[in-house]
């Protein structure tokens, strides 16, 4: 059974910045790809970032610039770095893991940003 279990949410100013992470039950290389999304009240989940197995990475254009994602193999644990964080940056933030035709998700981490 696959566990992720996200941590680093809070309340964060305007400006401010955040480090979320996702620590994993078991290696990490297990996944083809590992993700953050996100989901605020009212709206869809979308993907916020996206790393692959290789390193490859990916950003939804409204993060580009002040997010990075990254992955500490060892610790079996992915991070999201948030900068320049911004109201509408306001979600809760959930971990995914893919695996062939598997998703696994966390729990998910609140964010809050105020203005």
């Amino acid at each position: 059974q696959v566990q992720l279990v996200e941590s680093g949410g809070g309340l964060v100013q305007a400006g401010g910045s955040l480090r979320l992470s996702c620590a994993a039950s078991g290696s990490i290389f297990d996944f083809n790809a590992m993700a953050w999304y996100r989901q605020a009240p009212g709206k869809q989940r979308e993907l916020v970032a996206r790393i692959t197995v290789g390193g490859t990475t990916t950003y939804v254009d409204s993060v580009k610039g002040r997010f990075t994602i990254s992955r500490d193999n060892a610790k079996n644990t992915v991070y999201l770095q948030m900068n320049s964080l911004k109201p509408e940056d306001t979600a809760h933030y959930y971990c995914n893991a893919n695996r062939l035709s598997s998703q696994f998700w966390g729990q998910g981490t609140q964010v809050t940003v105020s203005s």
